[in-house]
């Protein structure tokens, strides 16, 4: 055998690439969407979780002291809770919205400042 002539072949040709990126392409389009769905997901189950949260110690706080907090950061010095929590959707602490008592003055009730839909169809700003 001499050195001349084909020995065997290295490396991919164009078509075998350009197959392998169009795969890679058609996957990355199907899992993208998916992710973008659980982040939403995540973030809502995280907008429930502090809803119920800073409810409860609302009702705590009215129970201790017989009237609600003035503000938010109220609870924090009484220390019914270490830090606001940041509303998942607009990633802030002073977003969320109060709701006063308008009789006795005092938060009764809170909402997420987002103004975003969730994926029950009902505006983070009404759960």
């Amino acid at each position: 055998m001499g050195k001349g002539g084909a020995q065997g072949q290295h490396g991919f040709t164009l078509l075998e690439l350009m197959i392998v990126v169009s795969i890679v392409g058609i996957l990355a389009t199907m899992a993208v969407p998916s992710y973008q769905s659980s982040v939403v997901k995540a973030k809502e189950a995280a907008l429930r979780q502090d809803l119920s949260t800073i409810r409860d110690v609302l009702d705590q706080h009215k129970a201790d002291q017989g009237k609600y907090p003035p503000s938010l950061s109220a609870l924090v010095s009484a220390g019914y809770l270490r830090v606001i929590p940041k509303d998942p959707f607009t990633g802030a602490t002073t977003t969320w919205q109060e709701i006063s008592d308008p009789v006795n003055g005092g938060v009764v009730d809170i909402f997420s400042g987002a103004e975003y839909v969730g994926t029950n169809g009902t505006p983070y700003n009404n759960w």
